[in-house]
């Protein structure tokens, strides 16, 4: 009797067991996730860990971030942007597709002007001015912030009117550094996060631009209307103003 009793302790142990890990699965949630290009990387390592400490899971959608805009109006069912700028996560709140007070800085960005080729890019960019290259890429300024801070650029040099016919127009940045990365343009805008990846080494050579010359980039995240009621997407917005997370945010080369 006692070894009979003995095993169904055991094995009612081994049953609630199952039940409680079989609760924690069930409660993982999965959130759909529309993030800018250039903080696809990042999110891409802050997603490890956020599964590893919350069981959650993301599914992402990376591009331009007015395209999302444009989406997220239309109907799409992305429940938390992850803006490349703060005036689209504020403008989906004042529309009430977005929830009030979630919004917030996630990042600064930081404009580079890119080339693969190893000395081509000088330490003032110098090089926009000359005659070296035949094409600039640059994101849709429309759509995409690192774009319009470009323009910006060109503009602060005085360069924009003869740079202009050498301008080759990206759907979004991840384009932009495309047409860099395999030699369809000599130089490109392009986000310090795409070239100055952690653990690698520096591909090509670029020009840091002083921020002087561009508005600021601040990048904000939103939790949209349709992920109010969504565990796993407040989870992921409050774990985004971690220290592990911000930790990966400045490892990129991000401001605070």
């Amino acid at each position: 009797m006692m070894k009979r009793a003995v095993f169904l302790r055991q094995g009612l142990a081994a049953i609630l067991g199952g039940l409680v890990g079989f609760a924690g699965v069930a409660h993982a949630g999965e959130v759909q996730v529309a993030v800018a290009a250039n903080f696809a990387g990042p999110l891409a390592r802050i997603a490890e860990s956020f599964t590893a400490a919350t069981g959650h899971k993301l599914v992402v959608s990376a591009g331009a971030t007015g395209k999302f805009y444009t989406q997220i109006q239309a109907g799409a069912p992305f429940e938390v942007l992850i803006a490349a700028d703060d005036e689209t996560p504020k403008k989906l709140v004042a529309e009430g597709l977005a929830v009030a007070g979630s919004n917030f800085t996630y990042a600064i960005g930081k404009l580079v002007l890119w080339s693969a080729k190893p000395d081509f890019v000088d330490a003032e960019g110098r090089v926009l001015a000359g005659k070296a290259y035949e094409h600039l890429a640059i994101a849709n300024p429309k759509l995409a912030p690192y774009g319009a801070a470009g323009v910006e650029v060109l503009k602060a040099r005085g360069l924009y009117d003869a740079v202009a016919p050498r301008l080759v127009t990206a759907e979004s940045i991840a384009q932009a550094y495309q047409f860099v990365s395999t030699g369809n343009a000599e130089l490109g805008f392009v986000a310090l996060s795409q070239v100055a990846v952690p653990g690698k080494p520096a591909q090509g050579s670029y020009w840091l631009v002083p921020s002087a010359l561009y508005g600021r980039i601040r990048q904000d995240a939103v939790l949209l209307k349709t992920g109010e009621k969504n565990a796993a997407a407040a989870a992921l917005l409050d774990y985004l103003k971690s220290a592990p997370a911000q930790a990966v945010v400045e490892a990129y080369g991000y401001g605070h």
